[in-house]
């Protein structure tokens, strides 16, 4: 049978398998489920695993909720996507600056960040699932002012209704769910923050 030891530059539930050099990720569970248990190879893992020293954390993606006359936001990405304006969290930026920050550059709007909408662990929302963790909020946002220009990462912006939502969404950023999520927060007069 294959045994395993922890991958160099990780942590012990980052495994290498002795015999083929392949990375995995072993959450502990046993139920049968292998979601997290995917298998990358030696090269391919390296860089999303080892090319960090000390305990692997997760990243930090914030992502705007921002509503005009009951219809949410979503960018058109340059590849014909669609998904909520946000990106990853900058080392010098809170959650709700980043999300202030990533909403002007991607959809040319100033917004005041009001809500935290959901606090959601990518992996257990988001497909495909990657190699390392991140953590996904989402923020109830308000414009403030601004217009959109055509950037080096969107090609528009566009307000949908809840039966408006288009097919091709960026899953990897934000899907269906996500966003009707975003819907029940916008029109909640009390809304408590889901976590996972």
């Amino acid at each position: 049978s294959r045994t395993s030891k922890p991958c160099t530059g990780g942590t012990g539930l980052w495994k290498r398998c002795v015999r083929s050099g392949t990375v995995y990720q072993d959450t502990g569970d046993r139920s049968g489920d292998d979601r997290m248990q995917k298998r990358y190879s030696a090269g391919k893992s390296k860089k999303f695993v080892c090319n960090e020293t000390g305990y692997q954390t997760p990243k930090v993606d914030t992502r705007a909720a921002v509503f005009k006359e009951g219809k949410i936001l979503l960018v058109h990405e340059k590849n014909g996507t669609w998904s909520l304006p946000g990106g990853w969290c900058d080392v010098n930026q809170s959650v709700a600056e980043n999300t202030v920050k990533e909403t002007l550059e991607e959809a040319g709007l100033n917004v005041k960040p009001v809500r935290m909408i959901a606090v959601q662990d990518r992996n257990k929302h988001n497909d495909p699932p990657y190699a390392y963790g991140i953590v996904k909020v989402f923020i109830l946002c308000e414009v403030i002012s601004g217009a959109f220009t055509e950037n080096i990462e969107t090609t528009e912006i566009r307000y949908f209704g809840k039966e408006e939502i288009p097919e091709n969404l960026a899953l990897e950023k934000t899907n269906k769910e996500q966003i009707q999520m975003c819907f029940k927060a916008n029109e909640a007069k009390h809304w408590e923050t889901q976590f996972d």
